[in-house]
């Protein structure tokens, strides 16, 4: 741990940027909403790995792959809104605690669930987060920052498309005889 003591931001102050001409007041709302982002992308980040790491079954190698690039997609996004959140004058959330309380969606407990019920919940996740990103475009375009809204709208497009393939992984449709599943 380091010993220097010097705080240079203060995590819930946001400075705004000379450099990008976005004043603190935007630049606040702004930061408020992608560390929100963030947060809600470390935890998905996280359920995710949980659940690359656990997967079992006839469909263990599709959905192993999956879930790994899912998770990969989710940190790239990470580092994505947190360097957006640092450009704009603002600490990016970054603490486990910090992270658990700014997070608008909440991850599964320790215990390993069956896939269905572990991809159901990622999808529940995915849908709460493309809620959320689609609100935080609007409010990016409102504050006429048109680079956060367009980072967050290619990550949106992502997002969908992980929620609409766990759709698919979801339906009742498989090539598994019906003796392997009793």
């Amino acid at each position: 741990m380091s010993t220097q003591q010097t705080v240079r931001l203060q995590a819930d102050e946001v400075e705004g940027s000379e450099a990008l001409r976005i004043d603190s007041e935007r630049a606040s709302q702004l930061v408020d909403a992608l560390n929100t982002d963030l947060a809600a992308t470390q935890m998905l980040y996280h359920q995710l790995k949980k659940h690359h790491w656990n997967v079992e079954g006839a469909e263990f190698r599709d959905l192993h792959l999956f879930l790994g690039e899912a998770a990969d997609e989710a940190e790239e996004f990470a580092d994505e809104l947190a360097e957006r959140a640092q450009a704009l004058g603002g600490a990016p959330v970054s603490s486990p605690s910090a992270i658990s309380e700014q997070s608008p969606v909440e991850a599964e407990d320790e215990n390993v669930y069956d896939i269905r019920t572990s991809l159901a919940n990622d999808m529940q996740m995915y849908g709460d987060m493309i809620e959320m990103l689609r609100d935080h475009v609007a409010l990016a375009e409102r504050l006429n920052d048109p680079t956060t809204a367009h980072m967050l709208r290619e990550n949106l497009i992502e997002v969908e498309d992980a929620a609409h393939h766990i759709e698919h992984y979801l339906e009742d449709d498989t090539l598994v005889v019906e003796s392997a599943m009793q």
